[in-house]
């Protein structure tokens, strides 16, 4: 059986973690399943991602024997290795989907804890269930983030909230996490509503929407303000006038005015 299983539909690609008898919990299988996946998406022709578990959690987190067969191993040679333009396979497993060129939704429910939050951290919008569970669990076994987790955290929560989440390990439930920016709402059903979200995403202009998730990539690099007002113009005159940006405007022109029946 597949650990990831990925499918399109109405030009939304559905990436699910599939080992639901383990929370989805992350082997060196799946981690390889999951950058396959996100690299297949990115080079398909989806406008928006559905990022969700099977079974009873999103992500788990580290298969803890994976993860002592891994201790075996040369440390150095396999978390300092970067294979993955910036990133080591591990890191790779959140980082992949920042490298998707349109926007990732992750619907959370049941455990999201350790990489699996690092995974979710990933996607360009988070929607979980109310009882969701949300950690960052490293602390626990004595480590430390090493999942993308410090490149994409500090971007979403307040530096307190940071080093509170790093220190303690605590689990935390999906409306805290919402208070403190983990998660973009909460949902009855997150994927319906992720589902929802991502067919309003495939209405809008293709071009648009990767070029806007280009331009948001650049903004939070640190570019200084002269560089992203010049990409934002960049990016402008490769719409205006284009076929998708025609299109939109003939989509809103034959809409209905206020007022109009």
């Amino acid at each position: 059986m597949a650990k990831v299983t990925t499918g399109y539909k109405d030009h939304i690609a559905f990436v699910t973690l599939n080992r639901p008898d383990k929370h989805n919990a992350l082997d060196e299988e799946m981690i390889a399943a999951i950058i396959a996946a996100g690299q297949e998406v990115a080079a398909s022709d989806a406008r928006a991602v559905v990022l969700s578990g099977s079974g009873k959690s999103f992500c788990a987190g580290m298969d803890m024997a994976a993860l002592a067969g891994l201790a075996q191993r040369d440390v150095q040679t396999w978390l300092m290795e970067r294979t993955h333009e910036d990133a080591n396979d591990f890191q790779e497993v959140a980082m992949v989907w920042r490298r998707v060129p349109v926007p990732v939704i992750a619907a959370i429910h049941g455990a999201c804890f350790g990489g699996g939050l690092q995974l979710a951290l990933g996607a360009d919008i988070r929607i979980a269930h109310p009882e969701a569970q949300l950690s960052v669990m490293e602390m626990k076994w004595g480590l430390v983030p090493d999942m993308g987790g410090m490149a994409l955290l500090p971007g979403l929560v307040r530096p307190d909230v940071l080093r509170r989440l790093t220190y303690t390990a605590e689990k935390v439930e999906a409306p805290q996490a919402l208070d403190w920016g983990l998660v973009s709402e909460t949902a009855a059903s997150p994927l319906t509503r992720a589902i929802e979200m991502a067919a309003g995403i495939t209405a809008q202009s293709p071009s648009a929407i990767r070029a806007a998730k280009r331009l948001i990539a650049y903004a939070e690099s640190g570019a200084p303000q002269a560089d992203v007002l010049l990409r934002e113009s960049a990016e402008q005159a490769e719409l205006i006038g284009k076929p998708d940006q025609m299109q939109a405007v003939a989509r809103q022109l034959q809409k209905p005015r206020a007022g109009e029946s």
